[in-house]
């Protein structure tokens, strides 16, 4: 029967299109009463078995299609992850973070920073006090040992130079390149130390040296040394971000300056008394708090944004401690005076080669250690 806005009823035609229709056809009435006639015919007996698989197979997929959980679970297709979220390892478990070992060497290690890192004072051999080598890398300076007490998949680099301040490793020094040319996406582990120099600490030792006895002249420097340390809060983070943005990765561990002189007893020589030692101590410490602050404030950034790198610190302010200058196995120079060109030697009140074995066990028990919080790095 036909009429207005109907379309006239027809045999089923068999043949291709009449198959494939049997094939994708799903509802309640699925089973052999459902097929074409001469589809039924062809199955026979065996339909009615092959309906109520087919049946039963689309009571499974349908709920697993609509439920986008189950889908993901069962079938593995449809998961959903925010961006950057880490994807799940087949083998170690969903998300599973990398250990701060892993983190640190899974690429580049480089060395960055002032006389410090580059080991001035450290002396091992003639090549080490080449007059010509500008930036005093030394063969005993702590990066070495750190370099080889983890198998770093990138290799190592050794880039610190003498005399460096936060702009010459922004911007280069003497005919050297930046340093911070040296890291990029690859560098899993930089250290650095830096700031001493912006605050002219050695002119500030040499002038302590140089004064009258029973002069004041060594405390009256504490004003122009507190005006650099203003500049330097600006300059130290500034040079963090840049670094760490090349290298987004990295674990940047930044390295406080030990303290020259006992705060138990001082030890009297180069015409500094035990209150000149005392006020030096008290300017290195403001100088590791500036430092220590700085860095914190630059890792909470990295962690409250879910970026995977760090930035930590090696507080190195007591790290001699009873083998500071005047002591009987100092790890630290004392003043060292060139009579050719009347001037202190740049080893003067730099660490010695046992100074490097304490800095370079520092960073190796940071390395191991973190920064004490989750790193956003995963397998």
């Amino acid at each position: 029967m036909t009429g207005p806005g109907t379309k006239p009823e027809t045999e089923p035609q068999a043949g291709p299109e009449a198959e494939s229709g049997a094939e994708s056809g799903a509802g309640p009435g699925t089973g052999l009463g459902a097929l074409p006639g001469r589809v039924r015919e062809r199955l026979g007996e065996r339909g009615s078995a092959v309906a109520v698989l087919v049946a039963l197979l689309l009571l499974m997929i349908v709920p697993l299609v609509a439920l986008p959980a189950a889908r993901c679970s069962v079938l593995g297709a449809g998961c959903r992850t925010a961006p950057g979220a880490p994807l799940d390892d087949p083998v170690r478990g969903p998300g599973q973070r990398l250990t701060p070992v892993e983190a640190a060497t899974r690429g580049a290690y480089v060395a960055l920073g002032d006389s410090y890192s580059s080991g001035v004072g450290a002396e091992g051999n003639l090549a080490d006090q080449n007059p010509l080598e500008r930036c005093h890398r030394t063969s005993k300076a702590y990066y070495h040992a750190v370099s080889k007490a983890f198998p770093f998949a990138g290799g190592t680099a050794f880039w610190a130079c003498s005399g460096a301040t936060t702009a010459d490793v922004l911007d280069g020094k003497g005919g050297e390149p930046p340093q911070l040319g040296r890291v990029g996406a690859g560098t899993s582990l930089i250290t650095l130390s830096v700031g001493g120099n912006d605050i002219g600490f050695s002119k500030v030792l040499a002038a302590c040296v140089m004064k009258l006895p029973w002069s004041k002249s060594c405390e009256e420097q504490g004003g122009a040394v507190a005006e650099r340390m203003a500049v330097l809060r600006q300059s130290l983070p500034d040079v963090v971000a840049k670094v760490t943005a090349r290298a987004p990765r990295a674990r940047v561990i930044v390295l406080g300056y030990p303290r020259a002189f006992s705060e138990v007893s001082g030890a009297g020589g180069d015409n500094i008394s035990v209150e000149d030692q005392r006020w030096l101590n008290a300017r290195a410490r403001e100088l590791n708090e500036l430092i220590r602050q700085a860095v914190a404030e630059a890792d909470g950034r990295l962690a409250a944004a879910g970026r995977p790198g760090s930035v930590e610190f090696a507080d190195a302010y007591s790290a001699f401690a009873g083998h500071e200058v005047g002591s009987a196995d100092p790890y630290m120079n004392g003043l060292s005076v060139s009579l050719s060109a009347l001037s202190a030697e740049k080893r003067s009140f730099h660490p010695t080669v046992k100074g490097h074995e304490v800095l370079a066990r520092l960073f190796v028990e940071q390395i191991d250690r973190g920064p004490g919080r989750p790193l956003n790095q995963y397998r």
